[in-house]
């Protein structure tokens, strides 16, 4: 199933819906030229919206940017049980559109993710760039609990100035959004695998990882600790930035992003 809407004055953004065997993933497809798939974290698609629209008009790229199963009512396989079986899912889409030289994007749980696919050897895939990532256990870096946090609480700790942002309806549900407790299904509570750091240490492919120096939900140490443990993966800091960059700074993501040369 398809359709298509406008999506600014260059290009129409085109929504896929694939089955992939009892799998259902929705994508936003902005078609250009060289391919990018743009993983959002768990504070849902909206926070990868506006970026992609930027991507694609910027570089003239296509840009697909999927909803991952569970997120923002979508269904979820049984068979979904963590970030690997998604990453999986992920690589099968790729094959299914036909695509090569495809550079992952991911920010927060979507970095992991990007880490992730890049972990699966596909040849589809040429590169990745992880912003702001989580997944690996650094000692005494531990990510900020977010368990038992609003949305609202949330969003004080991924922004460099949390007192820009607008206050939250008087009608939000004080608790967890549904998206973090879609996170929550494919992560667990710890949102992290003890197991990853030393997996990406098999990578063999360009990886760069960008990160806002003010992020606090994990730190910039967290950061250089996740291009450490790949190789030959460079490390950069984005100034006056959270957790969010495609938000908050989203001009200078994409500088930092298009200065990577080889991705």
């Amino acid at each position: 199933m398809s359709t298509s809407t406008p999506a600014g004055a260059l290009r129409t953004t085109r929504t896929d819906t694939h089955e992939l065997g009892t799998i259902e993933i929705t994508v936003q497809d902005r078609d250009r030229t060289r391919p990018y798939l743009l993983l959002h974290g768990g504070a849902g698609l909206a926070t990868m919206t506006v970026f992609a629209d930027l991507l694609a008009e910027r570089t003239r790229s296509r840009v697909l940017l999927p909803t991952h199963p569970g997120f923002g009512g979508t269904p979820k396989a049984a068979e979904l049980t963590g970030v690997t079986d998604l990453a999986r899912a992920y690589v099968a889409m790729l094959e299914r559109y036909g695509l090569s030289d495809v550079t992952v994007v991911g920010n927060s749980f979507g970095g992991w993710l990007a880490a992730e696919i890049a972990l699966q050897g596909s040849p589809r895939v040429s590169g990745a760039v992880i912003i702001d990532g989580i997944g690996i256990e650094v000692p005494g870096h531990p990510m900020t609990d977010l368990n038992g946090m609003s949305a609202a609480q949330i969003r004080t700790y991924s922004f460099h100035d949390p007192t820009r942002l607008p206050a939250p309806p008087s009608t939000a549900d004080p608790g967890p959004s549904p998206d973090v407790l879609a996170l929550i299904g494919y992560t667990g509570p710890a949102m992290t695998d003890p197991t990853l750091a030393e997996r990406l240490g098999r990578l063999d492919l360009p990886v760069r990882v960008l990160w806002g120096e003010s992020d606090r939900i994990v730190d910039p140490e967290y950061g250089k600790a996740y291009a450490a443990a790949i190789p030959g993966a460079t490390f950069t800091l984005l100034p006056r930035t959270g957790h969010l960059p495609q938000l908050e700074t989203p001009e200078e993501l994409l500088d930092a992003l298009l200065d990577l040369g080889d991705l």
